[in-house]
């Protein structure tokens, strides 16, 4: 399924010109309360249903819908899941928020926050050391967790899916409430 995008820097012109933006970040509250486009508004992808989404928006129906994440991948998914939910006019946001930050779109800077990223690296790495360390002491057929957890990082490389990160979004540091336009 091919999904239409935009650069961050033809995101910027636009909103440089005055047109009518629905700009939607579908980080964790945390990562979004870090850093976000000024007017952009936090739907986590874990909340996203595109059946309540276009209710949502102050826009006129079938107004572009632009969707960003930190990098683009959970863009990518967050549009591919409203597609299928029937919304046609969804955009994905190439570069995310890092590459809006360097186009010069307004942003706000709060808390800083432990990347979904960086703690899917943490807990990866400590779930492979903890099956190396129970595969010698224990039992060597604990080393199957760490053979798990690297078979489960190559389909996350190869589908730029990671159910990791899909399991590390739902924890309560990474819920807080998301926030509204």
């Amino acid at each position: 399924m091919d999904i239409a995008a935009i650069s961050a820097e033809s995101l910027a012109a636009k909103w440089k010109a005055g047109e009518p933006l629905e700009l939607v970040d579908v980080r964790t509250a945390p990562e979004f309360r870090e850093l976000h486009v000024q007017f952009a508004w936090n739907v986590p992808l874990d909340r996203l249903d595109p059946q309540i989404l276009p209710q949502a928006t102050d826009g006129p129906a079938g107004q572009k819908l632009y969707i960003v994440c930190r990098s683009g991948a959970r863009g990518q998914e967050a549009c591919r899941r409203l597609v299928r939910g029937g919304l046609t006019s969804v955009i994905n946001v190439e570069g995310g928020t890092l590459a809006c930050e360097q186009a010069g779109l307004p942003m706000v800077h709060g808390r800083r926050a432990i990347s979904l990223e960086r703690q899917v690296r943490i807990a990866a790495g400590s779930l492979v050391l903890m099956g190396v360390a129970l595969g010698l002491f224990v039992h060597p057929a604990l080393f199957g967790l760490s053979a798990f957890i690297g078979g489960g990082l190559i389909f996350a490389g190869i589908t730029d899916t990671c159910g990791m990160a899909m399991l590390l979004a739902r924890l309560p540091w990474n819920r807080g409430a998301a926030c509204q336009k």
